[in-house]
């Protein structure tokens, strides 16, 4: 392990929202990091200004914010290092790309499009396999390698674009540890000499990266899997720039699947299954058009994070339910899986359920109360917080509470039918009426146990079982023949309202038992 104080840096581009691997890229970085003592930094990756989308680097920094990732440096926070956005660091980029051409590790190229739509067609014809700009096509190309010292002078001095690319050197191993999958053996030849600086002036993302992170002193480099392919010209690069004694340690993440395991998950996926993977909702400043939120589907930060950690990793016991301080503690890069990652929505519609639970009724009341608003329910703070008591361990989220309480509002018109057919007989109507009878002559307090303690004495009176006739009673009360417990409805919607229902019930379904 490297011994220098650990530093890892979440650096995504701001092309628009950020996706949930994106997202979990970045709580794994903070996770190592607070795990190791270490610092997090913030990189805006902003080399390629034709993606650039107005509002994404806000998004990622609310997003980080909400999830509980706290950035040490960054745009925001600022830090030694600054600035942290890498178009703001252009020039520090030429240096070092000139500095390789110098050293003879990299070569300036004046190819047109044209020429390399040439280059392309010519090598497809000849069945080339891999058609590369390589240590063999890039001699029959316009570049410093192949024109005089004289020629290449002049064109720099016309003002003639050009590019600079690396100098890939063939028959070459390079090997390289990666902290999930072992060690990683690439051939030269399989690399082509990539673009490190473009026409306009800006880096290559692989020139940028490799400069900002050794400059800011990262010690590891975890990312996604699709980066993989980069990691053995990224290692050349340390080599090439005399940095690789300090080369940072790679950690290349598996991918997020699809929910049927099949592919990479992606936009288009959630859209279908009416689910988000994004952790903010996003409008496209374009278009317009919205993509769902985690935070705006009602799932809360901490089951969102929990979520997100166990797609990929586990802590290999059964514990499932771990906060920021017990992931912090238990994540290593040995549980992270090579292999991809289903997402599975009811997985994080579960935890979200699971933490609703934990939380205090005090704290529910005051989430649910617009949604209340928004149905124009008028109701007071101790029917809300019997409300949330009933219903809040049967529920994924809170604005389901209000949603799921609308019947304690509305008497019922239709009663499920099914429940009447198999309950609603002769017996179930002398056991209401009897209890109706007994709450219209009612005098204690109202409330739950007193309730049932009644219709246990009228029931026994009667004769009646009472788990013959519960699913009719329910029905009467509810006109459903399941739900939350019986005598908390009766007690929140209070006597006289208790006894409407049972009056209505009783005047309308004896004509369906008829039918039936």
């Amino acid at each position: 392990m490297n011994k220098l104080p650990v530093r890892v840096r979440f650096a995504p581009s701001p092309t628009g929202p950020l996706h949930a691997g994106g997202v979990r890229t970045a709580l794994y970085n903070y996770l190592f990091a607070r795990q190791q003592g270490g610092q997090m930094l913030l990189r805006i990756e902003d080399t390629d200004q034709n993606r650039y989308v107005p509002g994404a680097e806000a998004y990622i920094l609310e997003a980080l914010e909400w999830l509980g990732i706290a950035i040490d440096e960054g745009p925001q926070t600022g830090g030694p290092h600054a600035p942290y956005r890498q178009s703001e660091r252009k020039e520090m980029y030429r240096e070092y790309a000139e500095r390789l051409v110098k050293e003879g590790k990299a070569y300036y190229a004046f190819d047109t499009a044209e020429d390399l739509d040439v280059m392309r067609k010519r090598l497809e014809e000849a069945k080339v396999a891999a058609v590369q700009y390589n240590a063999i096509t890039r001699q029959e190309m316009k570049n410093s390698l192949t024109l005089s010292a004289e020629e290449t002078q002049a064109r720099l001095d016309s003002g003639e674009p050009y590019v600079i690319r690396m100098k890939i050197m063939p028959k070459e191993d390079i090997r390289f540890n990666d902290l999930i999958r072992g060690w990683v053996v690439v051939h030269s030849s399989q690399i082509d000499d990539k673009v490190l600086l473009k026409s306009d002036g800006m880096p290559t993302y692989h020139l940028a990266n490799i400069v900002d992170d050794h400059l800011m002193g990262i010690t590891h480099v975890i990312r996604g899997e699709e980066w993989l392919p980069s990691a053995p010209l990224h290692v050349l690069l340390y080599r090439y720039l005399g940095w690789e004694s300090t080369m940072p340690q790679f950690a290349h993440l598996p991918l997020l699947l699809k929910p049927d395991g099949n592919g990479k998950l992606s936009k288009r996926d959630a859209d279908l299954g009416g689910f988000p993977i994004f952790p903010l909702e996003w409008t496209d400043p374009n278009t317009g058009d919205k993509a769902k939120g985690f935070r705006e589907e009602g799932y809360s930060p901490e089951a969102t994070a929990n979520f997100l950690a166990l797609l990929g990793w586990n802590a290999g016991t059964e514990q499932e339910m771990f906060d920021m301080d017990q992931l912090i503690q238990a994540f290593s890069f040995e549980r992270v899986h090579k292999a991809g990652a289903r997402f599975d929505i009811q997985k994080a519609n579960w935890f979200n359920q699971q933490y609703l639970k934990l939380q205090d009724d005090a704290s529910i009341v005051e989430q649910v109360k617009p949604f209340f608003a928004a149905k124009g329910i008028a109701v007071t703070d101790e029917q809300v917080a019997q409300i949330v008591h009933l219903l809040k361990d049967r529920v994924h989220f809170v604005k389901e509470i209000a949603d799921e309480s609308v019947f304690l509002f509305n008497a019922p018109e239709v009663y499920d039918q099914d429940v009447v057919i198999k309950k609603w007989n002769e017996e179930a109507v002398n056991a209401i009426t009897g209890f109706k009878d007994a709450l219209e002559a009612f005098e204690g307090d109202f409330v739950a146990d007193q309730i049932k303690a009644a219709l246990s004495a009228n029931m026994e009176a009667q004769g009646i079982k009472m788990g013959k006739i519960m699913q009719a009673l329910r029905l009467a009360v509810t006109g459903a023949g399941a739900g939350p417990d019986l005598m908390v409805i009766m007690e929140i919607l209070g006597r006289e309202e208790v006894i409407n229902r049972l009056s209505n019930s009783l005047d309308r379904l004896p004509a369906q038992i008829r039918l039936a």
